[in-house]
Formats: structure tokens, sequence, C-alpha cells
């Protein structure tokens, strides 16, 4: 059901590529963003009944429905879902730079400016289920960057992600997901406004379409299946870790989810307690692997290698071990700190990279919703300082225009 291999099998080492994207994405989406572009609204609204088999009479949730649905949600999910929201708002909020200023020696003010981006969209999934946090995790570090109009779009609005929506802050919710929901919030139609940038993760065609669209607006990232790696000792208890290998293959088909151990006892024992059903058990079979090392110190490097979305230590020292996966996206410190603490309460964003993309990389965050402006201003007794300077190295690189620029300006 689950594969036992060595860190230096070759099989251990495709294990990245085991849970590559479908082949054939690209060339259906650049289909559904040429329609899009060329045909707006009425091709959301069609490939939204073909994808969806929703008939949609607006593209927008309006609001007395809206705040039906937020009423409608459990108190104790709604009361989960504001300590979320407070716990975001204050894990990132030290994250947005301040503007600055500095001043030159003859008069010139150089000013750096953080500001706001005029309008965000948050893709929130939902052809599996619901996901409010991803709305928490994404809306309210928006409103709290201080963009002013922020779109929750999501093929299916149950009443907990309308109540998040509320809850974080969104303006509105467009009800339509997938490559064409992407497509009209990226390229602009008639009744969907174009947004400055896109968060949040999605399937294939959610992020493929943010792919081939991502130099026209900012995008957080491209968010592969989603995955867990565990590194575990002898202290680990395996009935945990297995439930924390099938909490991540849950998610989808394609989710990989390895644990890495130098404990042959552990990793048999991991092996046993697994009783995956349903998505958990075809992802466990097909992209699932248990990865015995030599020491622990291997089993580290194994997994900083694979640079994963998510990474539990189940070992002593657990706190130690963090500066030897520089790489991990999210590191999950000791046997009390399970993913899913990270997926809905801690504070830090769940929005992250995967694919090995953490390498490089970095959780979503606030400066994710921000944009900075330079300004420089002169005034002549600066500009006679520096002219000489400015003028030698236009001259320098030939372009003699710059230099005159200057020259007509000395008094």
């Amino acid at each position: 059901m689950i594969r036992i291999l060595h860190a230096g099998d070759p099989e251990a080492r495709r294990l990245r590529a085991s849970a590559a994207m479908p082949a054939g994405v690209a060339a259906t989406v650049a289909g559904i963003i040429a329609d899009v572009r060329a045909r707006g609204d009425a091709a959301v609204r069609e490939l939204t009944a073909r994808f969806d088999g929703t008939r949609l009479d607006s593209l927008f949730l309006d609001d007395a429905r809206w705040d039906v649905l937020a009423e409608q949600c459990p108190p104790a999910v709604r009361a989960a879902l504001e300590m979320a929201h407070q716990r975001v708002r204050a894990f990132h909020e030290p994250q947005i730079s301040a503007s600055y200023e500095q001043r030159l020696p003859d008069g010139g003010v150089l000013r750096c400016l953080t500001l706001p981006l005029r309008r965000a969209a948050c893709y929130v999934p939902g052809g599996r289920a619901a996901y409010p946090s991803t709305v928490i995790m994404t809306v309210t570090v928006a409103r709290l960057a201080g963009v002013p109009d922020v779109i929750v779009a999501t093929p299916r609005v149950a009443s907990e992600v309308a109540a998040a929506a509320w809850i974080g802050g969104a303006t509105r919710i467009l009800l339509s997901g997938g490559g064409q929901a992407v497509a009209a919030l990226e390229i602009g139609t008639e009744m969907v406004p174009r947004v400055d940038v896109i968060v949040g993760p999605g399937n294939a065609y959610v992020t493929e379409a943010k792919r081939q669209l991502s130099g026209e607006v900012r995008i957080d990232s491209l968010a592969g299946p989603t995955e867990v790696v565990i590194v575990a000792d002898e202290s680990a208890d395996p009935r945990a870790a297995a439930a924390d290998l099938i909490a991540q293959a849950e998610h989808d088909p394609l989710a990989l989810s390895i644990l890495v151990t130098p404990s042959e006892r552990l990793a048999k024992e991991v092996a046993a307690a697994l009783q995956p059903t349903g998505i958990a058990a075809e992802s466990l079979a097909n992209h699932g692997a248990i990865v015995l090392t030599r020491d622990l110190d291997e089993a580290l490097r194994f997994a900083d290698e694979l640079a994963p979305e998510h990474l539990e230590l189940l070992i002593e020292d657990a706190r130690d071990a963090v500066r030897k996966v520089p790489h991990a996206a999210a590191v999950f410190v000791g046997h009390h700190a399970p993913v899913p603490v990270g997926d809905y309460l801690a504070g830090p964003n769940h929005t992250l990279p995967t694919g090995g993309t953490a390498r490089f990389a970095s959780p979503l965050s606030a400066s994710d919703f921000v944009r900075r402006q330079n300004v420089i201003e002169y005034g002549p007794q600066q500009l006679a300082a520096d002219a000489r300077s400015i003028e030698a190295l236009a001259h320098a690189e030939g372009l003699h225009g710059h230099a005159v620029a200057v020259e007509v300006r000395k008094k």
C-alpha cells in the first residue's frame, strides 16, 4: 500500500517527479484564456456551466444572499474563523515594510513609498471541499496590507466560506472557479474588474492559468500538488506519523506524502498503522513513500533537498534541527505540531510554495499585496553638486543626450 525505499534508491530520488502535474493542461487552458479574451462574461458563464455544472444569472454573489449564507455558518466554526483571523493578522502585521526617506547633502530628498495594490483576487478551491481557512489566509492579509477591493473567487460558496469572506473583509465574491475565473480576473471583462494580484491555491487548470497570465498581473506562486515530508526518529509515535501522512494525502490523489527515518522499526510500524480510505488511499499508493536512511543527518539532508511545502520534525531536539532544513517552506517542530495547526489556527500563512520551489520562494505574506514607489526630488543645489558625475557616466555610456539634459539646467 505504501512503498518502503532506501535513500540511495533511484526510485527515492524520483519521488518529486512522481507527483508531476497532468499532461495536456496547458493547451486546454490556453483555449480557455483565448475564449475569455474574445467573449468576456459570456465565455465565463458558458465555461462555468460546462466544467462545474453551474448556470450563473449573475457572476457575483449578491449581498443579501451573502448575508444569509454567512448566518448559516455553525457557531463553533465562526468562532474558530474569528480566532484564526486575529492570529493571521497578528503574525503578518510586522511584514509590511514602512515607507522611508533619505536626504542628500545638498538638499535632495529620496523616498521609498510602500503602496497597497488597488485590487486583489483570492482564489479558494471548491471542488472536493470548502476551504474557509484559505479565505482567512488570503483575504485577511490583503486587507491588512491596505488593499481596498478584495475579490474571493470560488466555484462553490459554502456557508463557512461566506462567513470567512465577511470576517476577513472581502468586498465581493465571484461565483466561478477554474481557468475561466483566473482569466477573467487577470484580463478583465465587462462585469469582472481586472485585478493587480491573484493569490491562493487551485487545481492544475488554475495553476496553469496563473502561469500563462503571470506577465500581465502579479501572482503568488504556481501551486502544484500539496506535500508533506515527515522526518522521524525512535521517539516518534507511529500512529501520529501515520495520521499525519493520511491527513496530507486526503487533500488530493496527487499529494506527495513521505516519511523519512533512520528507524526500520518505526518504518514498519507506521506502514502497519496506515489505514487510509478514499482519496488518501489512492494518494499514498501512488505518491506516498517511507524512505529509510543511514542516520538522522541523512534523513534531514534528504528532506531538505526535496524543499517540501510542509516539513514535520518528529524527533528529539527538533528545535535544533531547524537550521539543518533551510529549504522547507514551513517547518513544524516537535511531536505536538502537526501540519493542521498551521493549516487552520497558528497564524503563519498556509499558502506555501510547492514542487521544490521553496528553495527560492516564500510563503504568502503582506508584502505580496503592496508595491514600492521610488521618489527622487532634486533642487538646483543638489543638481549642481551631482552634475559632473552624472555627465561623466552619461558620456562613458555613449548617452550624450543624458548629459545634455543635466547641462541645460545649470545656472
